[in-house]
């Protein structure tokens, strides 16, 4: 049996509610679960921010045991603080080619990498080797 964590649709039409469940991946999407595992709440508070709450022991012990995130809630576990960032592409247009910029997790914008320096060999910075350099020559 694949263990699936994923959300179930409550509320009304235009007020959707949703609580995350961990249930097994053949049962359809409100139907028969094996643990509610939290819920989340799209639409903005009072303070204008979105609500969720997550029972983290619980989710947990489902990724501990091979339960396998869906899409909205790998976002909402990486939220959380609980998963690394999903890998992001960006697309030009759909069904087009992909874009292999990385993206920022958070904004969902490209990331400029033209002013950052990447080092291989974090031992040996650049300016050092070529100083060595210039020291055996003279």
């Amino acid at each position: 049996m694949v263990v699936r964590i994923r959300l179930a649709r409550f509320g009304c039409r235009n007020r959707p509610f949703y609580r995350v469940m961990a249930a097994d991946s053949r049962s359809p999407r409100d139907g028969k679960h094996l643990e509610v595992l939290g819920y989340y709440n799209p639409l903005p508070g009072q303070d204008g921010g979105k609500r969720m709450g997550l029972k983290f022991d619980r989710v947990k012990y489902w990724l501990s045991v091979g339960a396998q995130p869906s899409d909205p809630v790998q976002r909402i576990l990486f939220r959380a603080g609980l998963l690394p960032p999903p890998p992001l592409l960006a697309m030009a247009r759909k069904g087009g080619p992909r874009d292999r910029r990385p993206i920022h997790p958070m904004t969902g914008k490209p990331l400029d990498l033209e002013g950052v320096t990447i080092v291989d060999d974090s031992n040996a910075p650049e300016g050092d080797a070529e100083e060595t350099k210039d020291e055996v020559a003279s």
